[in-house]
C-alpha cells in the first residue's frame, strides 16, 4: 500500500484499561510516531473529553455510558472521514465498547492496556486509588466499580511485562500488518 493510500484510512484505536495502566503514556508515544510519519491524527483523551464534551456527568454507569457514547460518536465522525483516532478512556463496560465497535463498522481496533489493580495503584501519582480505598472517591473503576476486561481485543499490551515503547511498537506493527498505516 502506498504511503498516501494508508494515510487516507480512518480507524479508531480504542484504548481500554484501568486508571494507571498506561493508556495515555502509550498514546503519547504513538502520536509522536504517527505524526512523524505524516499522519493526520486526533486523540480523544478521557479526562479532556470529560472536561469539554461531557462536563457535568458523574461516574454512575449511566453517566459513564453517556460519556463513552459521546467519545464513540466523535471517533466515528473522524474515522469515517479518513482521520485516525486514538481514544484513551477507561471505558470499563464491555457492552458500551461493543456498541462503539458496531458504530464504527470495521474501523474499531480495541487495544486492551492490561495491568493489575496492584500495579496501577503502585503507579498512581495522583493518589486516586488511595482515595478510592479510603472511600473518598465513590464508583472508582477497579476498586468500588467493576472493570470488564475485553474478551477478544485486537491488541493486548501487557504493561507490567513491556515498556511503553515496546507496547507502542506492538500497536504500530499491528497497524502496519493490517494495512491501516504504511510500513515504515
Amino acid at each position: 500500500m502506498s504511503q498516501a493510500a494508508a494515510q487516507d484510512k480512518g480507524f479508531c484505536l480504542w484504548f481500554t484499561g484501568l486508571s494507571g495502566a498506561g493508556k495515555t503514556t502509550i498514546t503519547n508515544l504513538l502520536v509522536k510516531e504517527l505524526l512523524k510519519r505524516g499522519s493526520k491524527l486526533e486523540v480523544l483523551d478521557g479526562d479532556v473529553v470529560r472536561e469539554n464534551l461531557s462536563k457535568g456527568l458523574g461516574f454512575s454507569k449511566e453517566d459513564r455510558d453517556t460519556n463513552i457514547r459521546r467519545i464513540a460518536f466523535v471517533a466515528n465522525l473522524l474515522s469515517r472521514n479518513g482521520v485516525p483516532v486514538i481514544t484513551a478512556a477507561i471505558s470499563p463496560y464491555r457492552d458500551i465498547r461493543d456498541e462503539a465497535r458496531q458504530m464504527m463498522d470495521g474501523r474499531f481496533i480495541e487495544v486492551y492496556v492490561k495491568a493489575s489493580v496492584e500495579e496501577c495503584e503502585r503507579r498512581d501519582v495522583k493518589g486516586l486509588y488511595k482515595k478510592a480505598r479510603a472511600g473518598e472517591i465513590k464508583e472508582f473503576t477497579g476498586i468500588s466499580d467493576p472493570y470488564e476486561e475485553p474478551l477478544n481485543p485486537e491488541i493486548t499490551v501487557e504493561t507490567e511485562k513491556q515498556t511503553p515503547e515496546e507496547s507502542a511498537q506492538q500497536i504500530l506493527k499491528y497497524l502496519e500488518d493490517h494495512g491501516w498505516i504504511a510500513k515504515n
